[in-house]
């Protein structure tokens, strides 16, 4: 077959580096890819909000089949417009991607649906957002409504922090967000659920856990993602029937309910107490950095199982997983989430053995006379696998060391929850 991977993140080089290793592949591009994918696939640079470019692309180039990584071009509606082009595409419609392109749909559904989420509420006033705060307890979660890059939400501690950033985000913060959803704080542990659905059922497609934060020890502002690994340790069978049960199923008949289907990677952003799974966010994607973790441990044909989906046959489709441990630590340039630096050599890769465990997964790096540049605050993710978590921590740390780059800076306690507490 001939595939399409959009996007340009780690999550988009390890799903090149998935599909490649189909014997099924004939031909593999990435619409725009970054200086990794360029050793899997023809990178074609083009903007992807841009669906009649890459309508041309994909006809040109014969492609059989996409796959969407970004949430971005899924909430503008590619998948609609490319249908109606007649070109195989895999991912979520304009309406259904409105699970994470809009909190307020997503909070609105659940309480329609009695998924179990924070209490809630939506507004574009700030009057009636600040009468809402301050008939809460504290700490409150202040998000921005629309897409904000993993930057959209702040736990705040005291009302002056709650105005201020809810203020902001009414002020037009964030460009895609008119709205400010505000809701209680969860307490527990996070814990990232995937699965992969078609219009006649879905499967489960691994576990993993991020860490948002940017500092060591969970402290900072939230970002992209700083690491993850899979799978998850805290998820158990009592657990994930429950999560199936209680947000997986109704989520899906709440689409039907009004009159869509989902189809695509779904991924479940949960909070665990008590062995009790409450809804954060949903993405309509796969995760990134925990899709790098995930295609690592991915023992089943990619291509095969995006087939499928794709033909509605996923139904009796086993999907296998290694059963080792997997991480990723994000190598980021310095001043991430904030204002960083661009266009810095990165040194030394070569000196990183890749194998089936280790391999490095390029975020936003470009290549230029066969050298490796920063193009982005998550830069590259250096993933390992092992038996054990904490073992295949080391061996990312490791590897980092051999890179050779000073504007970079990264988290060493990625998995804390796991190994440090043992």
């Amino acid at each position: 077959m001939n595939l399409a991977v959009i996007g340009s993140g780690g999550r988009e080089h390890a799903i090149c580096f998935k599909l490649r290793q189909s014997k099924r592949l004939k031909k593999l591009i990435c619409i725009p890819g970054n200086g990794g994918t360029e050793e899997l696939a023809e990178n074609i640079k083009e903007d992807i909000s841009n669906f009649e470019a890459i309508y041309n692309i994909l006809k040109n180039k014969k492609i059989d089949l996409v796959i969407v990584g970004p949430e971005q071009p899924l909430v503008d509606g590619i998948v609609d417009y490319l249908k109606k082009k007649s070109i195989k595409v895999f991912g979520p419609d304009k309406f259904s991607s409105q699970l994470e392109g809009s909190k307020a749909f997503m909070k609105d559904l659940c309480k329609k649906n009695n998924i179990p989420t924070a209490k809630y509420g939506v507004f574009n006033n700030i009057n009636k957002a600040k009468k809402f705060l301050d008939e809460k307890n504290l700490p409150i979660v202040v998000k921005a409504d629309g897409l904000a890059a993993g930057k959209g939400v702040t736990i705040c501690n005291n009302l002056e922090d709650a105005y201020k950033q809810t203020k902001e985000i009414l002020d037009g913060k964030f460009k895609s967000s008119k709205k400010v959803v505000l809701e209680e704080f969860l307490e527990g542990e996070e814990l990232s659920y995937f699965v992969l659905v078609d219009k006649n059922s879905y499967t489960f497609f691994g576990s993993a856990q991020d860490h948002k934060k940017v500092g060591e020890g969970d402290i900072g502002p939230n970002t992209g993602g700083m690491g993850a690994y899979s799978p998850a340790t805290i998820l158990n069978k009592d657990l994930e029937t429950k999560i199936k049960k209680k947000i997986i199923e109704p989520t899906l008949n709440g689409i039907k309910n009004l009159n869509h289907s989902y189809t695509g990677f779904l991924y479940a952003g949960l909070m665990i107490k008590n062995n009790e799974p409450y809804l954060i966010e949903y993405n309509v994607r796969m995760g990134d950095p925990e899709c790098q973790t995930l295609m690592m441990r991915l023992d089943s044909d990619l291509i095969e199982i995006f087939d499928l989906a794709a033909k509605n046959e996923l139904n009796n489709f086993k999907i296998n997983w290694n059963v080792r441990s997997c991480m990723t630590i994000v190598l980021c340039s310095k001043g991430y989430p904030g204002n960083y630096k661009k266009d810095n050599e990165i040194n030394n890769l070569n000196l990183v053995t890749q194998d089936e465990s280790n391999q490095i997964f390029h975020a936003g790096t470009y290549l230029k006379d066969n050298k490796i540049f920063s193009n982005g605050g998550r830069v590259l993710n250096i993933t390992s696998m092992s038996k054990d978590l904490g073992e295949a921590r080391n061996r990312s740390l490791e590897n980092l060391k051999k890179i050779n780059w000073q504007f970079g800076f990264f988290r060493r306690d990625i998995g804390w929850r796991a190994i440090d507490k043992k």
